[in-house]
């Protein structure tokens, strides 16, 4: 049986970067024996300008149907889409690596793995305005935290078996350290420790050697990854996996960029790097290391967009990978 793949193209560079990564996807299904349908739907900013809804019946229902969900970057409506299928499928656990390229500038030496809570916490949207007054609901769950931390008992496994669990539990005394003492529950048997998200942040900048699976919770989980990217080289490099039980969806870290939309300088190496964690996800570990081989191929060789040195566009980048595979 083939999986099932829906494609969302998305808003911005979304459609360049997804169309340059699609090229390494097909190329690498084809290499390797992976048996692939894929079908694309319409969904974010224009979907919600010609239909009046960021996540048409169509695309949902197509959504409902496959196996996994290869998203671009969405624009404004990106919590009507992105929030939507995270909690519909419950994607319960965000995976997002930080690793330095071999080629591209960076701040720091750093390679861990973040574990972030994903449908949870204030993102559950539960807000409220009273006169005056806005209230925003933070919710914690034994359940969402022990799943979520079963995750990243996992990756400590398959890495140093040492996990650093980010909290703010001298302020949020009660939701926060709840979180920290459920998932160090959870972890019991590793290597386990635990810091305040504002030190953390500056030790991510100072030392981020000292991180290896990192488990937060989702607010925390959204800011520290950007920032860990950008010490890594940038948002342009950085992939993203949104896990379940049954179904994923995967998408490049960096948002639409509708100021350089069309101008095809985006940088699809996290698009195609997210593609690789898709194959990972699958069970081909083996395409997905062929791909992260080639992404760093193609740097070597000069490859690349303007945003890190090189002088080719999105597609060029994308054709020059599939063409390594």
């Amino acid at each position: 049986m083939p999986y099932k793949v829906l494609v969302i193209p998305g808003d911005g560079v979304g459609p360049e970067v997804v169309e340059a990564a699609l090229y390494v996807i097909k190329a690498a299904a084809s290499k390797y024996g992976v048996d692939l349908e894929i079908k694309t739907a319409e969904a974010g900013d224009a979907a919600l300008r010609r239909y009046g809804t960021a996540m048409p019946p169509e695309a949902l229902k197509l959504a409902d149907e496959a196996d996994v969900i290869f998203k671009g970057p969405i624009g404004e409506s990106a919590y009507d889409v992105t929030s939507l299928i995270r909690m519909r499928y419950l994607l319960y656990a965000n995976i997002r690596p930080v690793k330095n390229l071999p080629g591209v500038p960076a701040v720091k030496e750093i390679d861990c793995i973040f574990v972030r809570e994903n449908v949870e916490d204030v993102y559950v949207g539960a807000e409220y305005r009273v006169g005056d007054v806005a209230i925003a609901l933070k919710v914690i769950t034994e359940k969402g935290t022990r799943r979520v931390a079963r995750v990243a008992r996992k990756y400590a496994e398959m890495r140093g078996r040492r996990v650093t669990i980010i909290h703010k539990a001298n302020v949020l005394r009660v939701v926060d350290a709840f979180f920290r003492d459920v998932a160090m529950e959870e972890l019991r048997g590793l290597e386990v420790d635990q810091m305040y998200v504002d030190a953390a942040a500056m030790e991510l900048v100072r030392n981020p050697k000292r991180f290896d699976v990192v488990l937060t919770t989702n607010q925390y989980g959204d800011i520290l990854t950007d920032l860990a990217a950008q010490v890594a080289g940038g948002i342009g490099l950085a992939p993203s996996g949104n896990i379940g039980d049954s179904k994923a969806m995967f998408e490049p870290v960096h948002g639409a960029a509708f100021d350089i939309a069309g101008k095809g300088i985006a940088n699809p190496i996290a698009t195609i790097l997210s593609a690789a964690m898709m194959f990972e996800w699958m069970g081909r570990k083996d395409v997905a290391n062929a791909i992260i081989v080639a992404v760093e191929k193609s740097i070597e060789k000069g490859i690349k967009t303007p945003d890190i040195g090189g002088d080719k566009s999105t597609i060029e980048v994308g054709k020059f990978i599939a063409s390594i595979i």
